[in-house]
C-alpha cells in the first residue's frame, strides 16, 4: 500500500484519516474475501503491518 495513492499534501487532516480508514476497510474486505476463497478466517489487520517491508515483520 502506497501512502501517496491515498493522501496527498492538499488535503485536510479529517480527509487523511478518512482516507486511510478506507483503506484499512478496503484491504480488510480483500483479506476476508481471500480467505474464504481459501476455506479459512482473516485475522483483522494490524496497521502497524502496513508500515514495515515484509522482511522486517
Amino acid at each position: 500500500m502506497n501512502a501517496n495513492n491515498i493522501i496527498s499534501d492538499e488535503m485536510t487532516l479529517e480527509e487523511k484519516l478518512a482516507a486511510i480508514d478506507k483503506a484499512m476497510a478496503n484491504a480488510q474486505e480483500q483479506a476476508n474475501e481471500e480467505a474464504a476463497a481459501r476455506g479459512t478466517v482473516a485475522a483483522p489487520l494490524d496497521p502497524a503491518d502496513l508500515t514495515m517491508c515484509e522482511g522486517c515483520q
